[in-house]
């Protein structure tokens, strides 16, 4: 019996596919392969349709390419680097090959000279090596002192350089940051935003005596790449700026006094900033993130620095400086006998300079915990005594002249040039030898006013100083005289 249509025996070919309604539904067949198309058109739009096939593969295997990472990268701009200086000392070969001076026989002797220069760049740079420069810097001559580069309305409180000492940064007891050319003088100023974007940014209404509005500004830290720029005062946070555009990017709060100094470790996004509530905090402006709170100094800290180690050197009121070990978590303690320690700067990794309210500069080395070389009353003052108290206003505080102390020290980052300031009428040079002639002066530089702040070029030719009518953190000394602003002197090197 024959049955259902459809249904035939087994290994009968009389069933086809055409004559199922799935199979045969021409219509949606023929829609589906519309559908296909249209996709591959629409691919064809989005990434073949100016370049071809061939460019559109190109392009794919382009985004599937990885990225460059942060060692391929360094290896990148360490041969660019490498390449660059062979250049150049082809091109001064070439200029003395001319005169007969100076000729490289072989390619190998170009790259061995190249190579020494690298190595001691970064010895220099590491502060592993000190170069002579305070032997080569000539006499000043009366002509060519201070000058007036930058105007601010009150006393400077801080100063600091960027890493090409092309351009500096300036802050006053007003709360004004100026951002200036070194060498012509043109100043722009950072505007500080309002409180309700300060907010944003994480700020916090400061606790006890500080206001919201107390925009005194104490210390100033530039980053070694110069891209931030960070500022402290009365108001008891750390302010972001980014130096590119002038604008405030980030508030810091956490500390319970003033900010009194700031410091950049170089080469690094690690900041550190000193308090009046003895701690030391330490932040990453990269992640915009707290890290860590170093404790150790029993009353404010007055002064930080910090070179490429994760190493912090402080001082404070408490007669102390003291050297923090971030990664070891550990401490160093140097003990000044006699007075409050009011600034201190690192020499190289083994060596520091600090100066007090004594009118003392002291050298200090890792070996000993007592300095190893003292410059008694170094900045002796140039007008009269009446009974403990200047004519002009200088005052005594603490048993000490105002005017006297030892308000700021620099040094010529890798070399044995040193500076130092007070409220006498002049900034002194000094060589550094070494803990076994100590310290030589130079040369007087005279300059009125409290110097609060100095900064050395790397490369030593010149040196500005914050000057102002009063010191940085008080008013306990006053002179008229003085004008408020940065000045500069320029250094002749033989």
């Amino acid at each position: 019996m024959g049955g259902p249509p459809g249904k035939n025996k087994r290994g009968s070919s009389k069933f086809s596919m055409n004559r199922d309604p799935f199979f045969s539904n021409s219509k949606r067949r023929k829609k589906d392969e519309d559908e296909v198309i249209e996709s591959e058109e629409e691919e064809l739009d989005g990434g073949m349709l100016n370049g071809g096939g061939e460019s559109g593969e190109e392009e794919e295997e382009e985004e599937l390419e990885p990225e460059e990472t942060a060692e391929e990268k360094r290896q990148r701009i360490a041969k660019e680097l490498v390449e660059n200086l062979r250049k150049r000392e082809k091109e001064l070969e070439d200029e003395e090959d001319e005169e007969g001076e100076r000729v490289f026989e072989k390619e190998g002797e170009r790259d061995s000279f190249v190579a020494k220069k690298l190595m001691q760049q970064q010895l220099e740079d590491s502060g592993r090596l000190r170069r002579a420069i305070a032997s080569r810097i000539q006499k000043p001559e009366s002509v060519d002192g201070f000058e007036i580069l930058v105007k601010h309305r009150q006393s400077v409180t801080a100063i600091c350089l960027s890493d090409d000492d092309s351009k500096g940064f300036s802050a006053s007891k007003d709360g004004t940051i100026l951002h200036w050319d070194v060498d012509s003088g043109k100043a722009e100023r950072y505007q500080w935003p309002n409180e309700e974007i300060l907010r944003s940014h994480g700020s916090k209404n400061p606790e006890g005596r500080a206001t919201k509005h107390s925009r005194n500004v104490l210390a100033l830290s530039v980053s070694t790449d110069g891209r931030y720029l960070a500022s402290g005062g009365l108001d008891r946070h750390v302010h972001l700026w980014d130096t590119r555009t002038r604008e405030h990017i980030q508030a810091f709060p956490g500390h319970r006094g003033p900010v009194s100094c700031l410091t950049f470790r170089q080469g690094s996004s690690e900041l550190f900033s000193g308090s009046f509530d003895r701690s030391i905090k330490i932040w990453n402006v990269e992640d915009r993130a707290y890290m860590n709170t170093l404790f150790g100094h029993q009353s404010e800290v007055l002064a930080i620095d910090c070179l490429w180690q994760e190493r912090v050197l402080a001082v404070g009121r408490d007669r102390s400086m003291q050297l923090f070990k971030v990664h070891d978590e550990s401490r160093l303690i140097f003990r000044s006998s006699t007075s409050s320690l009011e600034c201190c700067c690192f020499i190289d990794n083994s060596e520091f300079l600090s100066g007090s309210d004594d009118g003392n500069i002291a050298l200090w080395g890792m070996q000993k915990k007592k300095p190893v070389y003292i410059v008694k009353n170094a900045h002796a003052l140039s007008t009269d005594v009446n009974n403990g108290e200047l004519k002009d206003r200088g005052r005594n505080y603490n048993g000490h002249i105002a005017s006297s102390w030892v308000s700021s020290v620099g040094v010529c980052r890798g070399s044995d040039l040193a500076a130092s300031g007070a409220g006498n009428g002049s900034v002194h040079l000094w060589a550094i030898e070494g803990a076994v002639k100590g310290i030589r002066p130079l040369y007087d530089l005279p300059l009125i006013g409290f110097v609060n702040s100095l900064a050395l070029a790397k490369s030593g030719k010149f040196l500005v100083a914050g000057v102002g009518q009063e010191p940085r953190l008080g008013r306990w000394g006053h002179n008229s005289a003085a004008r408020n602003g940065v000045a500069i002197q320029r250094l002749k090197l033989l």
